[in-house]
Parts: C-alpha cells; structure tokens; sequence
C-alpha cells in the first residue's frame, strides 16, 4: 500500500483485536490504527476470569494483557473505550460509533475495518434470567461483578448451568471456596463434547469434590421471588434452591453489525471470511468468535470459540489488513484442555458421533495405560481415545482424560491432524522417554498400534458401549478380578483366564461370533489372536474392557 497512510479501524478488543492492532502496527509504521471497544477493559484473559474468583489468581491486574495505555505508548494506537460501533456504511467506508462515555454520536472512516466483537452469553431465552443473583461470564465486569457479589454475602448455595468447559471451572473454583455447588447439565454427561466414558472421570471427580451433579435434566426456568433468585426448575419438575446462578449454557456469535452490513454468513451462523480473513467485502475482515473457521477434520467451516484461533486470525488479518498480504490461515481443529480437581480432560477434532452427523465414516480406539513408565513411583492412568479415518487412517479427532500427561498426548496429537497425519504416523513417532516423563511405548503409540493392527486385519474392535445380545462373550480376567469388576450389561460370560485359553478352547464355539475382553483391552486381544488363528470366524476385542464399559454403562443399582 501506498500514498496516505491507510486507516486501520478495528472492532473490538481481546484476544482477536488487540492482536490485529499489534501485528498492523508491526507491520505497518505509518498506518493509523484506531481501536473500537465498547467496554472499559481492551485486551485481557478470559479464560482466567473464573480462577480470578476462586482466588487463584489472587490479582485482578494479572489477567489484563495489554492495556489501553500500554497500546497508546508503544504502539501509538488510537485506543477508545466505551466505544460502539452501531452501523457500517460500506460505500462510504464509515462506521457509526456511540461514545458511551460522552452519550453522543460520531462517523469514522476507514480504509479497512476488522470485526473483532466476538460473542454473547446466551440467557435471553431463559424465563427468569434477569433476576438480581444470575450471572453470566464473558467480560472483566461480569467477573467483578461475581466476585463483589461473593465477597459482600458469601451465596449459601449456587447453581451452575451449563456443564461445558466455563460451567466446570467455575463449579470447581467457587466449590474450592468452601460454598455448595450444583451443576445443571441438559446434555446426558458433563463435556458434552467428550464422549460420556471420556467425562466419566470428570463427572466423579465432581461429586467426590461435593458438587452435585444433575444430568439430561434441561433447565426449565429461574425461579425468583420480588426480582431476587431463589433457585431453578428443570423439565422434569425437578426444583433446586439456590441464591446464586451462574449460566455458561454457550454463546452466539455477534453478527448483527456484519448481517446490517451485508456481509455473508457461513454455515454455521459466523462471518463468513477466506483464507486471509477477508469478508465478502475484501475491505473488511473478520476475527474471533463472531468467525467461522476451516475446520480441518470436517474440511467444512464452524465456529470454534477458543482463544487460540481467535489470537491467530486476528494477528493474521492485521497484517493483511496492513500490508496488503499475508500467510494463508490454517485450519483449526478446536483443541482444547480443563483441568477439574484432579482430573484434567482434553479433545481435539471430532467425535466418532460427530463424525456420523457430517456423514463420515469413522472408527475409534481406546487405550488404557500409565502416564509413564509403571515401575517409576507416581505413575497415574490416561484414558485416550483416537478418532481416525478407516479408508486410510487420517486422524479425525482425539480425546485423553487423566491426572497427569493429558496436555503433551493431545497437543501431539493435534500436531500430527494439521500435517495431515494418520494413525501409521502416530505409531512411528520419536517421541521422548524417560521413566519420570513417559513409556517406551507411550499411550499414542499403543492407540495407534490398536487402529492398525484393526486397519490391517489382525483385531477388529467392538465399541464400548456395543449390546453384547447374541455375541459369545469371553471375559479372559482371572475369577478374582470378574468378581469385583463383572462386565456390565452383559447377558452371558465365558470366563476363560487367557493363559488358560489355548488348553481351554474347546469350551467355546468356533462359529459363533465372539468378543473377548479383560480389564483394559490388552489380554483381549492376546485371546483375540490365539481365537483367529484357530478356526474362529468372526473374534472382536471389546475396547477398553471392563474398565471402560463401567464407565459408558454403569453398572444398575440393585
């Protein structure tokens, strides 16, 4: 770009924003760059707000990024707070603002404008949502609004709505302070993004914490009495007191400037941007959660509301924005972690239910091994499980739940799903190995290995929560360990100890399709290849065993 310098107006701070306004001005000495955002706070991290109200984070200072000052000072950026964008005018290239701060109105003209206003709490719809004690959490206000209201009369009891990744870290922050917890969940498991034997760790280690747990129960109403919250009602008449209510039930991408504007929408209901996150007006852009994104396991777009992507695009489109050019964005796979007590739970790509709703085929294993080398002191279980592709084994998705390691096992994965990897790569990955750190054959490996050896015909394998109805089972677990952990929802068993299998096997019938399973998976599928190997049809190894099939169906209470 040449000539004038070109103004640069950006809407809205944060994570997107702010990153935009950094990067055109590195990018770009002469350009005027003028920052939009409507409340008092520009750049700060929201993904710490709920650690800030359960104390935590002890300081309100450390969760601002950068603030106005700081973006005036080093970046000589026209910062202005409580400021609005109200209207575009495409073919004048303005833009209405409202200074909430003087209560008046004024025009600004741009030669490239970038739409950062992110998203809002839903809560609109929900009968009662307005009354004093329900809270929302999306910005520092509503955090020091939170906090005030705890700090001046500690709630004797909260209810949480909404148990995805916000909904969890506030029930463990505000249970860590000693109050009485309750967590309303429409979904049938908590992370309803996991699979349900994935959150099951999660689920327990809340109602080991004390937080009571209510699932497939959809929130009904807020109950009040004279405008003050006295608790809520679920579908199935179900009434819970309570004296404060927090909803992180999810967000809507703001996209009324843009639909005013004529700007496209994607799929999904974001703006819709290109590979540069160009609009479809290349002279405005698009960042953040009011965005859609190129979802790489799907190769459609969607609408992924993590900071991560958010921090990218907007770094991209302000040197777009600045200079005229620019790498292409890269896919996003909506990688994500929570730590809950002791429990940390990560997903990255799609779900094997997600997959069939696209209309992709696709196939899952699960593994069940030690964070690290079992004889070192301290070692805890990962549960991980990997979404792949049957044609030709391209990674679809991974989810991990455990105490330790969940973060580097997801991340790798992820890495591998945006090289285009498949499960072959997994399994021949260099990764590194010390007893305090991991295994010679780390849990990626071991998953990987599993969807080969089911790729290449050596062990198909049954899904977890599979009807065992009509299927010889064999259960290959000592009698001891049958005792105290039977498999579930199983009619029959054929308890057969797989060091007993070769000299036993003639109490089974060949012609009779069999699944095999012990307490992880991996004794099955020793027994799966002594039964294949000697004149059995059909021999499937039942994922992840006993263990995990606790946890997709528990076992009835008599």
């Amino acid at each position: 770009m040449s000539g004038s310098p070109v103004r640069i107006v950006i809407v809205g701070g944060v994570a997107g924003g702010a990153s935009a306004a950094a990067r055109a001005r590195r990018c770009n000495e002469r350009a005027e760059i003028v920052l939009l955002e409507r409340d008092s706070d520009v750049s700060f991290g929201n993904c710490g707000m709920p650690y800030y109200i359960g104390g935590e984070i002890q300081s309100r200072s450390k969760l601002l990024v950068a603030t106005a000052d700081l973006l005036r000072r080093r970046f000589r950026i026209d910062v202005r707070t409580m400021s609005e964008a109200l209207r575009i005018d495409r073919d004048q290239r303005s833009l209405q603002v409202l200074d909430h701060a003087q209560s008046a109105e004024y025009s600004l003209t741009w030669d490239r404008l970038i739409l950062c206003p992110g998203a809002r709490p839903l809560r609109e719809k929900i009968p009662g949502a307005a009354a004093d004690g329900v809270f929302t959490l999306r910005a520092l206000a509503d955090m020091d609004r939170i906090h005030a209201a705890i700090n001046a009369q500690p709630p004797a009891s909260v209810i949480v709505v909404g148990g995805g990744f916000i909904g969890l870290e506030m029930a463990e922050q505000l249970a860590k302070k000693g109050l009485r917890v309750q967590l309303v969940e429409a979904a049938t498991h908590v992370l309803p993004l996991l699979d349900p034997e994935m959150s099951f760790p999660v689920a327990a280690a809340l109602e080991q914490a004390g937080i009571t747990v209510h699932c497939g129960k959809p929130l009904q109403q807020i109950e009040d009495t004279n405008g003050t919250v006295t608790g809520v009602t679920l579908v199935d008449g179900t009434r819970l007191a309570a004296d404060m209510v927090i909803l992180g039930i999810g967000v809507r991408p703001e996209t009324g400037l843009a639909i005013a504007a004529g700007l496209e929408l994607g799929p999904a209901g974001g703006i819709r941007t290109n590979q540069f996150q160009q609009t479809s007006d290349p002279h405005i852009y698009a960042a953040g959660d009011a965005c859609e994104y190129p979802f790489g396991p799907t190769g459609t777009t969607a609408l992924v509301n993590l900071a991560g992507p958010a921090t990218r695009a907007g770094r991209l489109a302000g040197e777009h924005a600045a200079t005229g050019k620019s790498a292409a964005a890269g896919d996003v796979y909506g990688t994500a972690i929570i730590r809950v007590f002791e429990q940390t739970a990560a997903c990255t790509g799609i779900s094997v239910r997600q997959a069939a709703e696209q209309g992709l085929a696709a196939r899952s294993v699960t593994v069940l091994a030690a964070s690290h080398a079992g004889y070192y002191p301290g070692a805890t279980q990962v549960t991980l499980k990997v979404v792949y592709a049957p044609a030709d084994g391209r990674i679809l998705g991974a989810q991990a739940v455990g105490q330790d390691g969940i973060d580097k096992r997801i991340d790798v994965i992820a890495t591998a799903m945006a090289l285009g990897g498949t499960v072959r790569d997994l399994a021949r990955l260099d990764l590194a190995y010390a007893p305090p750190f991991g295994s010679a054959r780390d849990p990626i490996h071991q998953a990987a290995f599993t969807a080969m050896n089911e790729l290449d015909g050596f062990g198909a394998m049954l899904d977890v929560d599979a009807d065992l109805t009509g299927w010889q089972v064999v259960d290959v677990r000592t009698t001891a360990e049958i005792e105290k952990t039977p498999l579930t929802d199983c009619p029959a068993v054929i308890a057969i100890p797989v060091d007993e299998l070769r000299d036993r096997i003639g109490e089974l019938n060949p012609q009779l399709p069999t699944v095999v399973s012990c307490g992880v998976g991996i004794r099955a599928h020793t027994a799966q290849r002594i039964l294949l190997q000697s004149g059995f049809t059909t021999v499937v190894n039942l994922t992840g065993g006993a263990t995990l099939r606790r946890r997709a169906i528990p076992p009835q209470e008599s």
